[in-house]
């Protein structure tokens, strides 16, 4: 008689980290910042500014510690997200010092350097101290009660530019809505993953859409409602966008039923007429939007939309040339709602193109991650998170070039805004860490081969 044995199963391939290729276009993405920084001095005033090797060396330290934390927390992460972000982080800080030379007045820059360099240390902590993205699920309840806190708070404070969104204390000031996105795609991805077989198999049926229960669809509808509401209040329809496509395209991803694409679009626009009809702040931007030159019309000059188009115009297929456009008569939200005017007519169509595309680069990272997942919570999570920046690019390029009307929305990395750079580092983290699960191989599995083709060359 003979023994049997049981074949051990073989280990599973072990795909290339790419923490070298990483730390490459790091270096890369620093020069290319210290660079632009130059080119304004240069420009404007014929001399390198005395400050550029400070700027590039405090660059290059907070790139080196992301690099280290991520390589040893975080190893089979992709390694495009954290050089996209810092290059995005990189241009917004060129661009708005670029812009401070038209406001010697009113300086943002060193603060916002501030912010990022805070933004990059949030990065760091949450990439070293979480140990797996999955542990956020257990707070899905904890997530949406802070995120409702965070967005009620500022009604009790004077509005800002028409909008209650700030929260401020002598000189500080921050915009609690920025880290409510994070906190309500954390909760719409647990309570999702939870119920999705739920909302995609049960229900009623109205002709070809099938209707979850409402005892289990009430829950999210009604934070959702909630936070639109507030955000109506509040007067930022950006935001209320926002959420509401968040929401939107992660219950579609849930349950892959169509049908609710139409029907939320049909609620998005009803909501729409009615909000636009009656809130003055609102009506006023859906005019600006219709007619953006009445205001030269009428003899009163060109409004910010109108030189944001006369910006875009004037910057042809390569631009003016980093420092000597007239972006700057914008007015006071150039390093803000309308910074991409500056890069459209500084850099041209061609420099617009690779901003927008380093913004869908990392969209689709973000989203290849979650695919490459098979927990229902990180795929939903990387999702919602991926959603977040994608939007935001939208609305923002939307509003400034005329598409939509503008809604008054920071451009991820790129504006001026402490709140918004730091949640868009956490962003990053959080795709860190879900990158660095979907791409880990698993003993006695075979790799997914969306991880295999993550960058050109691998898995070969």
């Amino acid at each position: 008689m003979t023994a049997t044995t049981v074949d051990d199963p073989p280990p599973a391939p072990r795909l290339p980290r790419r923490r070298g290729v990483e730390l490459s276009l790091l270096v890369g993405a620093v020069l290319i910042s210290v660079f632009g920084y130059a080119s304004v001095g240069l420009a404007r005033t014929g001399a390198v500014p005395p400050d550029v090797l400070g700027y590039g060396a405090g660059l290059g330290v907070l790139a080196l510690l992301a690099h280290l934390t991520v390589r040893f927390r975080a190893p089979c992460a992709d390694p495009l997200l954290l050089p996209i972000a810092l290059l995005l982080n990189g241009l917004g800080l060129v661009l708005i010092y670029r812009l401070d030379l038209e406001t010697p007045d009113s300086v943002a820059a060193p603060t916002q350097l501030v912010w990022s360099a805070l933004g990059v240390g949030l990065c760091v902590t949450v990439v070293a101290l979480l140990p797996d993205h999955r542990v956020l699920q257990r707070y899905a309840y904890v997530s949406v009660a802070a995120a409702l806190v965070l967005m009620i708070v500022p009604i009790f404070f004077p509005a800002v530019n028409g909008a209650r969104i700030w929260i401020r204390f002598g000189q500080l000031s921050f915009q609690p809505g920025e880290f409510a996105k994070i906190l309500l795609a954390v909760f719409f991805a647990a309570y999702l993953a939870a119920n999705h077989h739920t909302l995609a198999l049960t229900g009623r049926r109205i002709r070809r859409l099938q209707l979850p229960t409402g005892r289990v669809l009430g829950p999210v509808v009604a934070v959702w409602l909630i936070s639109v509401v507030v955000l109506i209040l509040e007067r930022d329809l950006g935001t209320s966008m926002l959420f509401f496509g968040l929401f939107v395209i992660m219950l579609y991803v849930a349950t892959g039923r169509t049908g609710w694409i139409a029907v939320c679009l049909l609620l998005a626009a009803a909501g729409a007429f009615a909000v636009g009809a009656l809130e003055p702040h609102v009506h006023g931007r859906v005019d600006d939007w219709l007619h953006p030159f009445a205001s030269i019309e009428a003899g009163e000059g060109p409004d910010q939309v109108a030189q944001s188009l006369f910006a875009f115009g004037a910057g042809g297929m390569l631009g003016s040339g980093l420092g000597l456009g007239h972006s700057g008569l914008i007015g006071f939200a150039a390093k803000s709602d309308f910074i991409l005017a500056t890069a459209g007519e500084e850099l041209g169509l061609a420099g617009l193109t690779a901003i927008l595309l380093l913004y869908a680069l990392l969209v689709a990272r973000g989203l290849r991650a979650g695919l490459s997942l098979r927990d229902p919570f990180g795929r939903l999570l990387a999702t919602g998170l991926a959603s977040v920046v994608a939007l935001q690019v939208f609305v923002i390029t939307g509003g400034v070039t005329g598409l939509i009307p503008l809604t008054g929305m920071a451009m991820p990395f790129l504006a001026q805004g402490g709140s918004s750079v730091v949640t868009n580092w956490i962003i990053v983290a959080l795709l860190i860490k879900v990158s660095d699960s979907a791409r880990e191989p698993h003993p006695g599995t075979a790799p997914d081969p969306l991880s295999l083709a993550l960058v050109p060359g691998e898995g070969r």
